[in-house]
């Protein structure tokens, strides 16, 4: 009789306390919510409204049916400039990357000369990336920058450097990186700077080496960052437009050409508006498509903290 007394009272305490346990409020969200549904799904959802018009810019749009997608799928620009952009993205991410890591994994030493030295490697980070994309400008001039001395030294004897395809991408990689490597690499600092020092402990008296460790240790440990961080380097690689409008503009030619160019030159230079919507919606389905497969291969929707256990 006590045991069934006993089981009831246990029954009640249970009740009173999934009572007490406060439920899940929507209104909490609910600001967040509005913020990315008027900044992020409205103006995106408008985008692929205006590329299915005409536009100048001036009256009302114009129903256009699919003449604007026609028009993408045919146009031998736009198949170039995807080309160059997918060819910007994948090599900003291939020295990007391991730059990054090691000088995050560096820089996550506790010496003080480490620490300030990451603080004025960071600088470039407060700097604006038109800002950049000038002094950068100024120096790779032929006739009065540092590529007039600099240029013969790597292969290029009249200093013109942004003057030749290879020239010009591998001077906007270089620029980008500049800017934004010590961004990723504050990201692997943190990460690395949570990894236990008693997995170090165990390595060095297991009598493993520092490369053993790092192979071993960091670079697993480090896994989700990478795969957080290769996310945001890809998908901001696809939007570079400012660093190349100012640095190259485009040129030589039509070898710096990228979507997000295109889409500026249609609709502030063309004046074709609904055009410029329909290389823009197309920008978006690349991006997402991408992070997609970023989490999809990578594993990322399954993986687990790294610390668990410890």
């Amino acid at each position: 009789m006590s045991t069934a007394f006993e089981k009831v009272a246990a029954v009640r305490r249970g009740s009173r306390r999934a009572a007490a346990t406060p439920r899940p409020n929507f209104l909490y969200i609910l600001p967040a919510a509005l913020f990315f549904g008027f900044f992020a799904l409205l103006p995106l959802v408008l985008v692929v409204a205006l590329s299915f018009t005409t536009w100048t810019g001036i009256g009302d749009p114009e129903a256009a049916g699919m003449e604007n997608w026609s028009r993408l799928f045919s146009d031998e620009k736009v198949l170039a400039a995807t080309r160059t952009t997918l060819f910007l993205t994948v090599l900003s991410w291939a020295t990007q990357t391991p730059l990054s890591l090691l000088l995050g994994v560096w820089a996550a030493g506790r010496q003080r000369n480490r620490a300030v030295l990451s603080a004025v490697f960071f600088l470039p980070l407060l700097l604006s990336s038109a800002a950049i994309a000038l002094m950068f400008h100024r120096f790779l001039d032929p006739n009065f920058g540092l590529a007039a001395d600099l240029g013969p030294l790597i292969g290029f004897e009249d200093g013109n450097i942004i003057g030749t395809r290879g020239g010009a991408l591998a001077a906007i990689v270089f620029v980008v990186g500049w800017q934004f490597v010590p961004f990723h690499t504050l990201i692997y600092q943190a990460a690395a700077r949570n990894i236990p020092a008693v997995l170090y402990d165990a390595a060095t008296i297991d009598g493993a080496g520092r490369w053993q460790a790092f192979r071993r240790i960091t670079l697993p440990q480090l896994r989700n960052t990478v795969v957080t961080s290769s996310t945001l380097m890809i998908v901001g690689s696809l939007t570079f437009f400012e660093t190349i409008l100012l640095l190259t503009n485009g040129g030589p030619g039509i070898a710096t050409h990228v979507l997000p160019f295109l889409m500026y030159r249609a609709g502030f230079e063309g004046y074709e508006f609904g055009y410029a919507a329909t290389i823009a919606t197309l920008l978006v389905v690349v991006g997402t498509t991408l992070s997609l497969l970023i989490v999809r291969f990578s594993g990322f929707a399954k993986m687990r903290s790294t610390l668990e256990g410890l």
